[in-house]
């Protein structure tokens, strides 16, 4: 066989296509593995979204064993400090470019956890601007956990000197936002839309719970790709073939 592919002028354009399908093949059947993976992490975000909330004390205690917690649903009691809400740029699809409104909630016992109470958009960006919605009392506090991000490729860096922040920096946002040196959570807490604050503003329950999922479309291109290097391979073979034989 080799002998013929040699006497074809084929083994190494042979050589080439099988190295070709094998990288080809190898990427659709990882893009199957991130479908299983997406498949179980939205089945898992539905599940923990509308499961009864939880103690803030079992999410510490999740993410001291370094367990997924992410949308986990929890609940916390405490008191805004209003005056160190910290503004993380966001999109809205009906209300177009603003901020979400991350405020530290001081628990009973002197901690801090970060809380996105909702959107605002850019005219409302200033509290004084929605004043009804600082809520001076004590909250009940219902959501989802969200974790720390690193800062991606386009992403703008922070600017904590000017209270805008681009990405979920929960350490640098914690510092910013916490007095005295209060020990901050290390997680955000998505509040739920209800109740709406007095004003309407921040608008909660901003959590994305969908998720995009097109990784049997790469798949099937990853493998029709394959299928066509294989079918392209053969026409030019078949030509070579007849071309050295009528030689």
């Amino acid at each position: 066989m080799l002998r013929t592919l040699r006497e074809k002028h084929l083994l190494w354009p042979s050589v080439a296509m099988l190295a070709g399908v094998a990288v080809l093949i190898s990427l659709g059947n990882w893009q199957m593995q991130r479908l299983a993976w997406k498949n179980h992490l939205i089945a898992a975000i539905g599940e923990r979204a509308h499961a009864a909330p939880v103690p803030l004390a079992a999410a510490d205690e999740a993410a001291q064993r370094g367990d997924d917690y992410e949308y986990m649903r929890v609940e916390a009691t405490g008191r805004f400090l209003n005056d160190r809400e910290v503004h993380l740029y966001a999109l809205d699809a009906t209300h177009g470019p603003g901020f979400y409104i991350i405020t530290p909630l001081k628990l009973a016992d002197g901690s801090i956890v970060l809380v996105n109470r909702g959107f605002v958009p850019n005219d409302l960006k200033s509290p004084s601007r929605r004043a009804a919605g600082q809520i001076a009392d004590e909250v009940h506090i219902v959501g989802l956990l969200r974790a720390p991000e690193t800062q991606r490729m386009f992403v703008p860096a922070n600017d904590a000197g000017r209270n805008i922040w681009y990405w979920r920096d929960i350490a640098a946002m914690g510092a910013a936002a916490s007095e005295g040196g209060a020990r901050v959570h290390p997680f955000f807490v998505d509040a739920e839309a209800e109740p709406a604050p007095p004003g309407g503003w921040p608008k909660g329950g901003v959590t994305r719970l969908e998720l995009p999922n097109r990784h049997f479309e790469y798949a099937l291109t990853w493998y029709g790709l394959a299928a066509a290097l294989v079918a392209v391979f053969a026409a030019f073979a078949a030509g070579r073939w007849r071309r050295t034989d009528a030689a």
